[in-house]
């Protein structure tokens, strides 16, 4: 008999949301920590989170608050699904309420700037010596697929056993699978960049390109997330998998991606913060993009698709300067993966 425990989750946004349902169905007992008071009390009074999936019957097992402290009482996992511009004060405030019982799982795909780290690490910096250990979450995960229980999979990747085994059994359902691996950076670095790519598919979709330009979009994609990964130390092979190619497709073709709508909506002409209103909610690829364009030129790499990018919001280029300059790059080679992770 499975055994049933306290989860928290930090985070009611969509993917906070869903995961919950997820842990809860599974008998667990979820807290998920909101922002804000009215939202957690209709959401203990509606059984449902109407700001972002009305349609989704929440399971009694879910209980809101906008406590922290009320959320994390005899928590084992910790969810943490916050936008990534708040993520390290909420790791901070939460280090008196960490124990050696806890283990973390980072949801959120973004990296963090000055100095550059993924979220993981900003876990083990602040509290990885009090608590159990630290994992991460990603993979094509499109949240109103998973609360409309259509077949998705997941990754959890770890150096600790124990916790993706408590995942996985936490999460899984017949239409969730959860899959495991023991490269965080790669699968962190996957999530997060990708958000960076699917704001390139959907500016160039909204151009009408084309599916072969979106394909030469998507293998680029994979060959320019994978180089700068090796650069940090993942493992290029990560990027084959699930929490790689499976979650650039899924992003970079989905009208339900918010980076994917971020892009189309900045290809048809509306201004970056025009184009944010219409999205509604928080698209991580943007401030990952400029985060890995400062990165990019001490690490001796070149990434022509996401500099386009980079040059079509920040430097006033048209969103055509995306495809030309794809075509114009001196750079001809296919298949540039490199095998000699961990020695940079």
């Amino acid at each position: 008999m499975t055994e049933n425990y306290s989860i928290a989750v930090l985070g009611g946004g969509s993917f906070g949301t869903v995961i919950s349902n997820l842990a809860a169905s599974n008998g667990h007992k979820v807290s998920l920590w909101v922002r804000d008071a009215e939202q957690a009390l209709r959401i203990n009074s509606e059984g449902s989170n109407s700001n972002y999936h009305p349609e989704l019957q929440l399971s009694t097992n879910i209980t809101a608050t906008d406590s922290l402290d009320e959320c994390m009482q005899g928590a084992k996992l910790v969810f943490v699904v916050t936008p990534s511009i708040i993520f390290e004060n909420i790791i901070k405030r939460l280090k008196p309420l960490a124990t050696k019982d806890m283990y973390f799982i980072s949801c959120t795909k973004a990296i963090a700037a000055n100095p550059t780290r993924t979220l993981s690490e900003i876990i083990e910096e602040n509290i990885g010596s009090i608590i159990k250990g630290v994992g991460v979450l990603s993979g094509p995960n499109l949240a109103k697929e998973i609360a409309d229980n259509k077949v998705a999979g997941t990754v959890i990747a770890s150096k600790n056993q124990d916790l993706i085994e408590l995942v996985s059994e936490a999460i899984s359902s017949q239409a969730f699978k959860v899959y495991s691996s023991s490269d965080m950076k790669g699968v962190e670095y996957a999530g997060a960049l990708k958000n960076i790519y699917a704001i390139c598919c959907g500016l160039a979709d909204a151009q009408e390109v084309g599916e072969n330009a979106l394909g030469l979009i998507l293998t680029r994609s994979m060959a320019e997330m994978s180089d700068f990964a090796v650069h940090k130390g993942a493992n290029p092979l990560t990027f084959l998998g699930l929490a790689g190619m499976g979650d650039l497709v899924a992003t970079c073709t989905s009208k339900l991606s918010r980076n994917f709508s971020l892009g189309y909506f900045l290809g048809k002409g509306f201004s970056v913060e025009e184009s944010k209103v219409k999205v509604g909610q928080v698209a991580e690829g943007l401030r990952t993009l400029s985060v890995i364009y400062q990165e990019i030129a001490s690490l001796k790499i070149e990434m022509p698709l996401l500099e386009s990018l980079y040059q079509i919001i920040y430097e006033e280029k048209k969103p055509t300067f995306l495809i030309e300059n794809l075509i114009d790059h001196v750079n001809n080679v296919d298949v540039e993966f490199k095998l000699d992770y961990g020695n940079n």
